[in-house]
């Protein structure tokens, strides 16, 4: 047994549905969880960025006893994951493979759709996990870079006419297409999941990327003996690089409990 944390991080609040997935999934364990939320989003920026952004993100939460890393973010586990993982000498769980699993699980005739961040998309990742996979699966990625600004500004919501005219935009090809499953490879997406829903109909399955690796640092703790213990109640902390009160309010709501003047600001650039 190993009572030592999980650190999680994210760009900003999308990480989130990440820790919501742990805490259903991993209850007794100990999260420390930061957002890069001065320099959100990464999707948009250079390969060579968001690794050097990422290297920061990680040196940071090292600074604390870790057991594992949870990477909850799309965009660097599909452009930074096998360097990261080649930096470190702990365990590291990305969202590409264990979504990717769950995708082949679900579609029935074989046609998956993505849709990401513009750096996830232009990575492959995803379709090359797919097709190492199965390689006669049909994979068809769209970007869709309005999503986490629209996210992080609280529009997510059913009903809100910008995010819906924007999904069914982004969403329309996929559809025409005829994909059954549709990857969701950003973890602020999840948060759309009512809209993207509603957009796609029942004959649409969503396979949601945070949850899924949650599901994957389960079985490698599990593997490698450093669950923490059963009768433990783990315990998280939050840290982020810009202000936290912007960031207490929104995540309050993504969580479903209240944990003003829980988080905490750090200078990321020290690290």
């Amino acid at each position: 047994m190993d009572t030592r944390p999980i650190g999680v991080f994210d760009t900003g609040l999308g990480g989130l549905t990440a820790v919501r997935a742990l805490r259903r999934i991993l209850p007794e364990e100990d999260l420390v969880y930061f957002g890069d939320t001065a320099r959100v989003p990464y999707g948009s920026r250079s390969r060579e960025t968001i690794l050097r952004y990422a290297q920061q993100d990680l040196r940071f939460l090292r600074s604390f006893d870790l057991k594992a890393v949870l990477i909850a973010c799309g965009t660097v586990s599909t452009t930074s994951l096998d360097v990261l993982q080649a930096e470190n000498d702990l365990p590291i769980v990305g969202v590409v493979e264990p979504t990717c699993r769950r995708a082949l699980a679900v579609t029935q005739n074989r046609r998956v759709g993505m849709i990401a961040t513009l750096a996830s998309v232009r990575s492959g990742a995803y379709e090359a996990a797919l097709r190492r996979l199965d390689p006669g699966m049909e994979v068809l990625c769209q970007p869709c870079p309005l999503f986490v600004p629209l996210v992080e500004n609280g529009r997510f919501r059913p009903g809100d006419v910008v995010i819906e005219t924007v999904a069914r935009e982004y969403l329309a090809p996929l559809l025409d297409w005829g994909m059954d499953a549709l990857i969701l490879g950003c973890t602020h997406y999840p948060l759309l999941e009512e809209v993207i829903s509603a957009v796609c109909g029942p004959g649409v399955t969503l396979v949601s990327a945070g949850e899924e690796s949650a599901f994957e640092l389960k079985r490698l703790l599990t593997a490698r003996e450093l669950r923490a213990p059963a009768d433990s109640h783990g315990r998280a902390e939050f840290y982020v690089s810009d202000r936290s009160e912007d960031f207490e309010g929104a995540a309050s709501l993504f969580l479903q409990e209240d944990i003003h003047h829980m988080a905490r600001r750090i200078d990321i650039d020290q690290y």
